[in-house]
């Protein structure tokens, strides 16, 4: 008989482990969202990771005549995204069971994903962000602590988790620094009700990105990750590259300033995206010397390219072990 991890979220999303495979710009594919829920996870994608929009919707057909099992689409919900809308609506027609939102408001995505049944959970990094998205009606919250690869919060999940349990109803995902089973054991523990692992899926043969990335998460340690806001204007954790060196971890003088002057923010807010966009898609597809490669503290707890099922399998089993082993150290 198969075991499962019983939480409020698989029972939410009806799946068998509360393992979600995590929506990772570029790296993120058709292949890890297939394998992912297969594994008794649930796979998910950044929507921007295919365009144009005809290729975002062929992505979902090909998913969907893949696996029967429920699929997570990532949505940024800034007005940076103009195509936010469109997003949510070629989802919601592909039968998507799950939406991410972040870096923004996600108030009409809960409401038209809640018009077809499927469930949304919000990034946040704090407690005042997390109630706002309660109030609005989100399924549940992913808690982005220190050590996330990406736009990591800055709040350690053995402080943020308890602390976001003390005041939400709503099930909590932690993500941040998870590569190992014996870290999911810890973060249900915490009042976590599922986590969200990205950079371990980075080193998957599924992954279609340049082998030189692949070989970095394996070769890196946590002391190699940077926090730039040169990427997108909001901190972002990366390897410490040669080129993030030279390049440096801090927007230049000039565009911080308009950046955060009111009357020409929303004009640099978007380019500095775009600018961050083209930089990430040229390292992660060709070896190159300019090098950004987005990823999290648990490098170090990476040490070989497994395949997704591989690595979904070593969790479980990891998780198992602690959880066992856990259960001696209770009050004699």
């Amino acid at each position: 008989m198969l075991k499962k991890i019983k939480t409020s979220f698989t029972d939410t999303m009806g799946i068998n482990y509360p393992i979600i495979a995590a929506p990772m710009f570029l790296v993120s594919n058709t292949d890890i969202v297939v394998e992912a829920s297969e594994a008794g996870g649930i796979g998910t994608f950044p929507a921007l990771n295919y365009r144009p929009i005809e290729q975002y919707a062929e992505a979902l057909k090909n998913i969907k005549s893949r696996t029967k099992k429920p699929i997570g689409v990532n949505v940024i919900v800034n007005k940076s995204n103009t195509r936010q809308g469109e997003d949510i609506k070629v989802a919601l027609d592909h039968g998507v069971e799950m939406f991410i939102t972040s870096l923004g408001s996600p108030k009409s995505v809960i409401q038209d994903a809640h018009k077809n049944g499927a469930k949304v959970f919000c990034d946040v990094t704090n407690l005042e962000h997390a109630l706002k998205v309660q109030d609005m009606g989100a399924d549940g919250v992913i808690a982005v602590g220190a050590g996330a690869g990406g736009h990591a919060g800055p709040i350690s999940p053995l402080v943020l988790i308890p602390w976001l349990k003390t005041r939400l109803q709503i099930p909590i995902i932690a993500a941040g620094g998870i590569a190992h089973g014996s870290m999911i054991s810890a973060c249900l523990a915490l009042g976590a009700s599922g986590v969200s692992v990205g950079t371990r899926f980075i080193a998957s043969r599924e992954a279609q990105v340049d082998q030189s990335y692949k070989d970095a998460i394996v070769n890196s340690t946590p002391e190699d990750i940077v926090m730039t806001t040169r990427v997108s204007g909001t901190p972002a954790a990366v390897i410490n590259t040669p080129y993030v060196q030279k390049m440096g971890t801090d927007l230049p003088w000039a565009m911080k300033v308009l950046k955060d002057y009111k009357l020409t923010k929303k004009y640099m807010v978007p380019l500095i995206h775009l600018m961050g966009m083209k930089s990430l898609e040229a390292a992660a597809t060709k070896p190159t010397w300019k090098t950004v490669w987005t990823a999290g503290q648990s490098v170090g707890l990476v040490e070989e390219i497994l395949t997704v099922k591989e690595i979904y399998a070593k969790l479980i089993n990891e998780y198992d072990e602690s959880v066992k082993s856990l259960s001696q150290l209770g009050l004699e």
